[in-house]
């Protein structure tokens, strides 16, 4: 049965993981406040909390779906967060705080955790996961630095980096799932797909 695919996320690097992957997803991306949500859940681990997020994203766009009329989706959301000396760490948002984070992560490693949530809403089945990987930064200058928050790519994502922009060359190895790097895991996605009865190669184009 052919199913209709929908993220829940403003995310270009997860939409190009599906594209990539065969599936051609609708979007949608919900308006929670995730800076919000995370202070009132008050979650003492990363992991635990990047799955909540990609929950609250996931099911506020459930509740009111506005790209498609069709009944037959098999909704994905995720959200992504770097742990980084104990703390996690989500999207910088200004250039002074993407400096410091650089500052203090070049030449050491962190870990990207990746919280993945899937509904289907033709059965209301939902399965939740995380997948992530080790990340270790490279020894960067100053310069270096300034010149990529210059650049805004780091301001609007996960951790203040991405593995496959600009600061490809700033990162030494990733140890893990490559694609939860970049925002969420194929590999993942398909077992969750798979425990719900879903093929996987039934989500292609």
């Amino acid at each position: 049965m052919s199913r209709t695919v929908l993220l829940a996320s403003a995310s270009t690097s997860r939409f190009k993981l599906l594209i990539d992957s065969g599936i051609t997803p609708l979007v949608q991306v919900s308006d929670v406040d995730e800076d919000a949500i995370a202070a009132e859940l008050a979650l003492p681990k990363t992991s635990e909390l990047v799955v909540a997020l990609a929950k609250a994203k996931g099911e506020a766009v459930a509740q009111n779906i506005t790209v498609t009329s069709s009944t037959n989706i098999l909704m994905i959301a995720a959200d992504s967060m770097l742990e980084f000396d104990g703390v996690g760490y989500g999207k910088p948002g200004t250039p002074e705080i993407a400096t410091g984070r650089w500052q203090a992560m070049r030449g050491k490693s962190g870990y990207l955790h990746s919280g993945h949530w899937v509904k289907d809403l033709v059965t209301g089945e939902v399965r939740t996961g995380i997948a992530g990987a080790h990340v270790h930064f490279g020894d960067v200058t100053d310069a270096e630095i300034a010149a990529y928050v210059a650049s805004g790519e780091p301001l609007g994502v996960a951790g203040g980096f991405t593995h496959e922009g600009r600061s490809s060359a700033f990162i030494t190895r990733i140890d893990g799932d490559v694609a939860a790097v970049a925002g969420m895991s194929m590999l993942l996605l398909r077992e969750l797909t798979r425990d719900m009865g879903i093929a996987w190669t039934s989500l292609w184009h």
